[in-house]
């Protein structure tokens, strides 16, 4: 199994438009994200961790030829707006996209891509899937959904073996601790230094790092406002790093 990290920003991306920073400007490749998604490869399977509006840019980028599914932790523009690319692969593939969420975040997939609901020739061509807490399969792949919140917003982030996905999570529940025990490998959200209403800071990110115990994370999510990548990693513990774009992680 593997992991692609397609992008590792927050919802503005890396560097934001027309930002003078020191980040933003940063000559350091590992400093320009894109918004924050993920590829999952198991055994000839090829699933999405959500399809912002980077979703063409990132699925050239890794030279993504066939795609088996999309997992969307929720709503929000930066993590669905890419879904109308998805035609790309309904041609290629001469299928449907199943697509997987909860049942709030698919009213409002309807709402946002409403045409492509109507069976409209050239529109994304979409198999729905609602999601619980239930573990399920997804081919031979089995994934544990983690519920978090996002603020007041529940959200999923996905277990599959000992890797868990975590973004944009601000509180995680009893039972998103129950299932991120004894992980090998944890990406959880880090955004900023500074408290935010929704989402994790790098401080709190690190409190769950030590509640947790995972034997390594990588933060991703991560704001211009965090700081510079390789100043922001020298202050991690060994166990702890940042993510970058285009990252491949194997287990």
């Amino acid at each position: 199994m593997r992991f692609l990290f397609t992008g590792t920003g927050t919802s503005q991306g890396v560097p934001v438009i027309a930002c003078q920073c020191r980040v933003c400007k940063s000559g350091n490749v590992r400093d320009q994200r894109l918004r924050s998604a993920g590829v999952i490869f198991d055994g000839g399977m090829t699933i999405a961790i959500d399809a912002g509006p980077d979703f063409r840019q990132q699925m050239l980028r890794a030279d993504i030829r066939s795609l088996d599914a999309i997992l969307f932790t929720h709503h929000h523009k930066d993590h669905i707006a890419g879904l109308d690319d998805v035609r790309a692969f309904n041609f290629l593939l001469n299928k449907d996209m199943p697509i997987y969420a909860n049942a709030f975040t698919l009213e409002r997939l309807r709402i946002e891509f409403d045409y492509a609901f109507t069976g409209y020739p050239g529109v994304p061509q979409l198999a729905v899937h609602t999601l619980t807490d239930a573990p399920f399969m997804l081919g031979h792949v089995a994934i544990t959904p983690v519920p978090v919140l996002h603020g007041d917003l529940p959200i999923y982030g996905f277990r599959l073996q000992d890797f868990a996905y975590i973004t944009d999570a601000r509180y995680l529940p009893a039972l998103a601790k129950e299932r991120l025990q004894n992980l090998d490998t944890l990406v959880i959200n880090a955004l900023r230094l500074a408290e935010h209403h929704s989402h994790l800071t790098l401080a709190q990110a690190l409190e769950v790092v030590e509640e947790l115990k995972p034997r390594q994370t990588y933060f991703t999510h991560i704001s211009h406002l965090l700081g510079a990548h390789e100043e922001v990693e020298a202050m991690l513990p060994p166990h702890v790093k940042l993510a970058y774009d285009g990252l491949e992680l194997e287990w």
